[in-house]
Formats: C-alpha cells, structure tokens, sequence
C-alpha cells in the first residue's frame, strides 16, 4: 500500500528455511539492513540507493503491545540542563516526587524521553523507590551517584521500579497489570539515575533526557513488581582477555526464592517481561530457571546480543515462580580484543550481567543475586595469602613474592592469560560456591543475605528441540512471519526498497 507519505510493503518467509544460508528467525535480536530509493523503478531496472540506507536491531517475534488510548494523564521525570562531563561513563542521579499521592492509580506505559541527539549518549535509565520519610529538601539539586559526596537521601533508594535501556521503545502494561502509585506502600519519592555514555569525551554536552509515565484511575487486578537477578556488579565478576567465549553465570538462589515466596507467596509469582543486560562484551544471555532441580524451557534469551538495543521481552505465556525454585542468568562473552582483565563494574568498558523481571503480585523481594567467592578465583593464579584485616579496596596481596604488595586486580592483570588457562579459569569461576544477595524493597533484607550458597547441581537440562530438515522440505516451518515495514518521506512516496533479514 501507498500514499504521499508512506509506503507499507508486507512479506514472509519461514522461520526456518532449512537453507544453510539463512537465518533462522527467533526471540534473539535480529539485525535489519535496509535501503530505498525515492523514486520507482524505471525502464532501465533498479536505481541505486545511495545514502538512503542503514540497519535495525529488532526482535521480530515480540508480541505486540497493547494500543492504549491517547487521552490518558501522564507525568514527566526530566533531568534539567544536567552538564554531562568530558569522560567515559557518567551515571548521574534525580530525586523526583509522584504527583499522585493520595489515591491509588495504575501507571500502564513509561516511554522514554530522550533529547534529541542524544540517542548514543543517554544509555540506560533506572527508577529507583525510595524512603518514604524524606522530605521536599531531597529535590533540590542532582548529583553524580556512586560518588563519596553524594546526598544521604540516595542511600535509601535500592528498588528498582523500572529500567530501560539504549535502543529500547515505551513499555507498555499488559491489560491485566499496572505499576501502583498512590497508596502508602507505593512509591512517594524517586530516585532517576542516568547512565550517559561519552566515549569520545565530548565537551559542553548539556542534557534533559528522562522518562515519561502514563497513568489511569482504574484500577488493574494487579499490581507489578520488578526484581533485578544476575550478578551483583563487583570486582568479583571479572573476564580474562583473549577469549572468544567466557561465561558468567549470575544466581537467583533457591535460598533467597525459598525464604521470600515461602513468605510472601507460596503459591507463586507470574513473570511476564524480561530485560536482558550486559555490556559491549557481551554476545548472548539467557535466563535459565529451574524447579525441583529439573531445567524448564528458558525464561528469556537473546543468543544474538546487541548493546545497543535493550528492551524488555514480553513472554509469550507467563512463567510461574516458585519457592524453591532456581533462576540463573548465564552471559556469554567475547573478549578476543582485549589484552587486560574485564572487571565488572559500572562503566560501558567493564560489564555487568542482570537481568530484570517484571512480575505480578508485587512482593517484597528487590534483588535477588550473587558474587561467586574471591579467594579461589586468586588461588587459580598462584596467590597464597592476603593482608588482613582487609583495610583498601581493592585489597593487597601478600604472597608469593611475585604478587606481593600488589592490588589483587594488578596481579589479575599480570598473570599470563592463555586460552587454555582462560577455559580452565572459565570451569572453576562456574563452580565456585556464591555469596547470596536477598534484598528486601524496604532497604532490608532477607535472612539469607550474605550466606553462601552452591550453583545448583542439574539433574535433567533442558535441551531445545531441533530444527530437522530434510533435501526437500522443512519439516518444522509450520509458522510463517509477517513484517510491515514503513518507512516516512516527507513530500515523496518511496520507490524501489531492498530489504535483508
């Protein structure tokens, strides 16, 4: 279909072609290359595109989001006119107060509200719920956050309430659902912080990104709840360099699971949407969930990972949540061009594995994580002993000689990384015993913080069925995919597109 702004063009193909030289179409990320010329195709064949062309990370398989109406009331949380300073990673913090307080409404979509031009330079955006006993003081001035300066008040903000991410669209509610504002367990004031990303160290950037939340008075039978899962962002967490493939593996453990459900909710929470995070080493993540020790079909995974596209995954049917029940967020890695160790940590440089669950009845459960432990991870390496009581951060080593006086990342960084030593780095690291983090939304925690557990021993993992072909057919391309794809000219309709998936 075509009009004097738009041309719609509609195709399919199998998800699976059975021709080794394409791809299969899954719930992983899939980059578009597209190109067009704005004028029809003449007698002579096909005019060439020109600059009229470029690429798109997608997920083609994400259900479609509900349409809600455009009359509903909305709120902005805006930074403004923060100065963005000339180095590589910022991460800046907004305390704001919900302008509803006073009678319970549903928040059904969060868009975000990126300044122009600063598409690359905002990465990530996270809401955090903080005390309710602060007072209009805390809204005075932003700081950065993570800094030895930074206001009190910030300390009191540990739940996430929403997350988006570089590359991702507004996040839309299913029908059924809704963030709770208004009543005295809901949030009253907020904490906004903003990762900006500024490799290039930029000078004068002056920013006024933020987020955007549409809200309803009637009410939705549930109410959200988000909990962040995977490995808590530490020294702990680190990568050897020239390794075509590491894994991390981050655990929700059957402890924490256990002691929050048991509590709260036995029968279960329903985890409807996954945000899958990582950093620029990143290739693949997948979120493994296993009850009774028996693996279950993945709760979320992305095997095609692009840091600059990050959104939530909505899950086709709801996945149950039990106590007892454990969830591993597993990240695959690639740091073949990399000569140093890769810490974990909060700059674009370092990485991170998370993963965010947005589920229903909210419960009070915020974070549900792990570090494995550090000592064997030095052992690997040859280090005996460590200066105790630990008094820097990161702590000294004592011996050997020929790691003493060293920061225990100094001697990481000297050891001599081979693959093979990577690889066997790689099978210790995944069986080390965990540090349990079980933290509650009200800046308490579980009784089962701080304690270590085991990665859990799988009894039965879950294999994905295959593909099976044959010469002839593809015997398991029963379902097709449609794509429509528009592209806006102002003042021409468009002629000849080329389009690749």
């Amino acid at each position: 279909m075509e009009n004097s702004t738009h041309t719609i063009l509609a195709f399919s193909r199998d998800l699976h072609t059975c021709d080794t030289n394409d791809k299969s179409i899954t719930e992983s990320t899939v980059r578009v290359i597209w190109a067009y010329h704005h004028k029809d195709m003449g007698e002579a064949g096909q005019n060439y595109h020109g600059s009229n062309r470029g690429t798109k990370s997608l997920r083609l398989l994400n259900p479609e989001k509900e349409v809600l109406s455009a009359s509903l009331p909305y709120f902005d949380l805006t930074n403004k006119d923060v100065p963005v300073p000339d180095k590589d990673t910022t991460y800046w913090c907004q305390m704001f107060k919900i302008p509803i307080q006073h009678e319970k409404h549903h928040v059904t979509k969060v868009e975000p509200l990126i300044q122009k031009g600063h598409e690359n330079l905002v990465h990530h955006i996270l809401l955090y719920q903080c005390s309710s006993n602060l007072n209009d003081s805390v809204l005075d001035y932003g700081h950065e956050c993570y800094h030895p300066n930074m206001p009190d008040s910030f300390l009191t903000c540990e739940t996430v309430i929403f997350a988006w991410a570089i590359g991702g669209e507004g996040f839309t509610y299913p029908p059924h659902v809704g963030l709770s504002i208004g009543t005295a367990s809901d949030p009253v004031f907020v904490l906004m912080e903003v990762h900006y990303d500024n490799p290039s160290y930029t000078e004068g950037l002056i920013d006024n990104s933020g987020l955007r939340l549409i809200y309803t008075p009637v009410l939705r039978k549930y109410d959200a709840g988000v909990i962040e899962a995977g490995l808590w962002v530490s020294l702990f967490h680190n990568i050897p360099p020239g390794m075509p493939e590491f894994v991390s593996e981050g655990h929700c453990t059957l402890e924490c699971l256990e002691e929050a459900l048991g509590a709260e909710r036995p029968t279960g929470i329903q985890v409807f949407a996954v945000l899958l995070h990582a950093h620029l080493a990143g290739r693949a993540i997948r979120m493994r969930h296993f009850h009774n020790g028996e693996e279950q079909k993945l709760l979320a995974y992305d095997d095609e990972f692009d840091f600059n596209f990050q959104e939530f995954q909505y899950l086709k049917e709801e996945r149950t949540i039990l106590p007892g029940d454990n969830l591993i967020t597993e990240c695959h890695y690639n740091t073949v061009d990399r000569i140093r160790m890769t810490w974990g940590g909060l700059s674009t440089r370092n990485e991170m594995c998370l993963s965010y669950l947005l589920y229903y009845p909210r419960i009070n459960l915020t974070r549900c994580a792990s570090i494995p432990d550090i000592m064997e991870q030095l052992q690997f390496i040859g280090v005996k002993e460590i200066y105790r009581p630990v008094r820097t951060w990161p702590f000294i080593i004592k011996s050997p000689k020929q790691y003493k006086n060293l920061s225990f990342m100094d001697a990481m960084n000297k050891f001599k990384w081979s693959r093979s030593e990577g690889l066997s780095y790689n099978k210790l690291v995944l069986k080390l015993p965990v540090n349990v983090r079980c933290s509650k939304t009200d800046n308490a925690e579980w009784s089962i913080q701080g304690m270590t557990a085991l990665p859990p021993e799988i009894e039965r993992p879950y294999k994905t069925e295959p593909v099976i072909c044959s010469s002839s057919s593809c015997l398991s391309c029963s379902l097709f995919f449609t794509l429509l794809f528009v592209v806006h000219i102002i003042a021409s309709s468009i002629g000849n597109i080329e389009l690749f998936v």
